[in-house]
């Protein structure tokens, strides 16, 4: 199936996939959504996306379905569920996971679609909020080059950049290890911020002049939008791929100690990088 204009299914529409939702539209794409939360449904329903009722009924009506769902066992269980999407779908439709979840997890997903003629194309986004209200999101893919080109055409319409790394599984390997420095990072502006701010100076202006240093960074550039809500599953993905392989990584598993707290320093006390009313 080559059609540029394939009947595209969301799974998960929460605040980053509503502004996804709305960038298809604006294409010209047919979008049915489903949802758990009737709020978000009716949001997308204004946009002019049609909804369905299960992750089933909204195969029926899409080829190309996108997961936006929250953890590995919300993918499993949307797709191999009752009333899950697997067996609705034609052969030929495509699964586009842009979930973050393991890579083994994508990759067992993969076997089970491919035994019915169904392709996986792996595909978690980066970059936040603000840029998918953009249309300026980040896509890395991992699946077979045509399933990818399929992909092009759907994730470009909110999507400036998109990456292919590899066989399905490597998306979300990519993912994992663009989380795991994200959260390096800001653990490190956490402290630094600390004592920084000890000293008197003003905080600001330091970060203003990191910036122009090599200690120039994304994290630095969006503290502000920095939550740490993902940040302890984003690490759990990593040590299980640690464990995997059998490796040593101590930095690694102190972070994934440390973003526990994080997200309550975030949220109550943190640096003031920016020099915003906390």
């Amino acid at each position: 199936m080559t059609n540029s204009k394939e009947r595209v299914g969301v799974i998960g529409i929460g605040r980053m996939g509503l502004a996804m939702v709305r960038h298809l539209i604006r294409g010209g794409y047919t979008v049915t959504v489903a949802d758990i939360n009737a709020d978000n449904v009716a949001k997308a329903l204004e946009m002019g996306a049609v909804s369905a009722a299960t992750p089933a009924a909204l195969g029926k009506q899409a080829d190309f379905v996108i997961l936006g769902v929250g953890y590995d066992d919300e993918v499993n269980q949307v797709v191999l569920g009752q009333d899950g999407l697997l067996d609705a779908l034609a052969a030929g439709s495509v699964i586009a996971v842009s979930s973050t979840v393991a890579p083994d997890t994508v990759k067992a997903l993969n076997q089970r679609a491919c035994a019915k003629g169904i392709a996986v194309l792996d595909a978690p986004i980066c970059r936040g909020r603000w840029f998918a209200d953009e249309g300026k999101l980040l896509a890395l893919f991992g699946g077979d080059k045509p399933v990818v080109e399929r992909g092009r055409a759907v994730y470009g319409t909110f999507c400036s950049d998109m990456a292919h790394l590899g066989d399905v599984g490597h998306g979300q390997v990519a993912k994992a290890i663009n989380n795991m420095l994200l959260w390096v990072n800001s653990i490190g502006l956490i402290e630094a911020g600390r004592v920084a701010e000890s000293t008197g100076i003003d905080l600001p202006g330091l970060r203003a002049a990191l910036m122009m240093s090599s200690a120039k960074s994304q994290a630095l550039e969006d503290w502000d939008q920095t939550t740490f809500t993902w940040a302890l599953k984003d690490m759990q993905i990593v040590s299980k791929m640690t464990d995997q392989a059998g490796l040593s990584l101590p930095i690694t598993g102190a972070v994934k100690e440390l973003v526990k707290e994080a997200r309550r320093i975030k949220a109550t006390n943190p640096p003031n990088w920016t020099g915003k009313p906390k």
